[in-house]
């Protein structure tokens, strides 16, 4: 049977939440931390029938859940995120260990964002019950419907927020849902199951199993009786998930990788583009959305590289329990491997090491910030998503060049372009992404879109655009004049 792991003198219930009720499995898995590699304790491990028995619960709870309207389920969803305020500590513990998170994100961005997930999504739900047309011949009433029973399975790199920002609109707009964690980093999900029974949620609306993709994650998006998948995860991964989903013709939002590119026009505030490019390698550059490809000026490339050097170099690496940490471990063994592994390869094939590039002293599972230059655009360093702080630098003349260079990719989720802004957002236009900022970085807003092209994802998550994945839509139409019924087609 699972057991309780404790951190910081609390203790953390490892089996699942179906049906209001913690339920336990025969088979575990073992959690362990990357800050030092010590066993966090064992998890439960669902079984296919659990996976049943959690959609099975959320589709009884469904009918009630869905018949509260957004004002029903408001005062519901406004004490879940209340309750997860007051286990922010407990929750950056979690995230901090099982993760390797940043303490000092998790504090002061990530908790609240996800305690924001939850009530924003509350609130906008209320704006979007009716939308009526006017027609010559009718009156249109667009109604955004409940869909169902929604799957939702998050990654490891930032579980909290991820989660939070599926099932905030997701349980808003009055579908149940059942979240299968990733296997490497779940604790905090059990801590929302907490926080979601301390809130009063009905039973069913909420429900964890825990488990591996193989077994837990592909017996949940495999059951007919799902309404909506919503993925965040590898592209491996999301094809397997979009043919099971083709099958059962279940729409499903994938929001994938990247390798967004890092424009710095000539005409840019070098230190400031240099001070945001040190920030892709927050989180160890485990961040889908960090800017990983960068494109520099030809005239500008030497003054930038040295001042995104010094900054680089003063990069606190380390524990990421300690706030003045600027970047933490990678997050397990395997991971670590696939980053070695590229930057091995990206050596032998030539390419120029500018810093960085081997293990960090501070520990095992601690990769050295590192940038290569001198890499072609067929490099496999410049193609293919590596999850680890490697960033990859390339230079341009002119700003076709630029263009063509950020566009040569099979991705296209996010991006960054410096330069004067006039200028900026002419590169900015041109780029075929599913958003780019100028003259920043990870500005986000929960009222605008967010997701890629490509193979960076489908859909959007965000505003509106979460409620049209969740709901269904619905057009009732009420006639202008007395309906005469006619089979003639003239």
């Amino acid at each position: 049977m699972a057991e309780t792991i404790t951190l910081d003198g609390v203790e953390i219930n490892t089996s699942h939440y179906i049906n209001g009720e913690r339920v336990g499995s025969d088979d575990t898995f073992e959690v362990f931390s990357p800050i030092d590699r010590r066993t966090l304790g064992h998890v439960a491990q669902a079984s296919a029938q659990q996976v049943s028995d959690a959609v099975t619960a959320a589709l009884a709870a469904f009918p009630a859940w869905a018949a509260l309207g957004a004002e029903g389920r408001k005062p519901y969803l406004d004490r879940f995120a209340e309750e997860i305020g007051k286990r922010t500590e407990v929750l950056c513990q979690a995230e901090a260990n099982d993760a390797g998170l940043l303490l000092s994100r998790l504090r002061h961005g990530i908790v609240p964002r996800a305690m924001l997930n939850i009530t924003h999504f509350a609130e906008h739900a209320l704006r979007l019950q009716e939308k009526v047309i006017e027609t010559k011949q009718a009156t249109h009433h667009v109604r955004h419907d409940p869909a169902g029973v929604c799957a939702i399975i998050t990654p490891w790199n930032s579980p909290l927020m991820l989660t939070t920002w599926k099932v905030g609109p997701a349980l808003a707009s009055g579908n149940t849902v059942v979240v299968k964690p990733p296997e490497w980093a779940p604790l905090s999900s059990s801590l929302l199951a907490d926080a979601a029974e301390a809130a009063g949620l009905p039973a069913g609306v909420f429900n964890i199993v825990q488990g591996s993709g193989t077994v837990t994650g592909a017996a949940l998006v495999a059951d007919p009786r799902l309404s909506r998948i919503s993925f965040t995860g590898s592209v491996p991964t999301a094809r397997k998930i979009a043919a099971v989903a083709g099958a059962n013709l279940v729409p499903a939002s994938l929001e994938l990788g990247g390798k967004s590119p890092f424009i710095v026009l000539a005409d840019a505030d070098l230190d400031a583009a240099a001070a945001t490019g040190a920030l892709m390698y927050r989180n160890a550059t485990q961040v889908c959305l960090a800017g990983t490809r960068f494109l520099v000026a030809e005239t500008v490339r030497d003054e930038f590289v040295e001042r995104m050097k010094s900054y680089v170099l003063k990069l606190r690496v380390g524990d990421p329990r300690d706030e003045a940490t600027e970047v933490g471990p990678i997050i397990h063994p395997r991971q670590l491997e696939k980053v070695r592994g590229y930057v091995e390869r990206a050596k032998a094939a030539g390419a120029q090491t500018l810093w960085g590039g081997a293990t960090h002293p501070v520990g095992d599972l601690y990769f050295e910030p590192t940038m290569f230059a001198g890499v072609g655009p067929d490099d496999e360093i410049v193609r293919e998503e590596v999850f680890g702080p490697v960033l990859v630098l390339q230079t341009f003349n002119h700003d076709d060049e630029v263009v063509r260079l950020a566009n040569d990719t099979v991705y296209g989720l996010g991006g960054v372009c410096y330069g004067e802004e006039a200028h900026a957002m002419a590169i900015a236009e041109q780029v075929r992404t599913g958003f780019i900022w100028v003259n920043s970085f990870g500005i986000r807003d929960l009222a605008a879109p967010f997701g890629g092209r490509g193979q960076s994802g489908i859909g959007r998550e965000g505003g509106d655009w979460s409620f049209e994945f969740f709901c269904d839509i619905k057009d009732v139409v009420i006639p202008k004049e007395p309906f005469k019924p006619s089979f003639s087609h003239r």
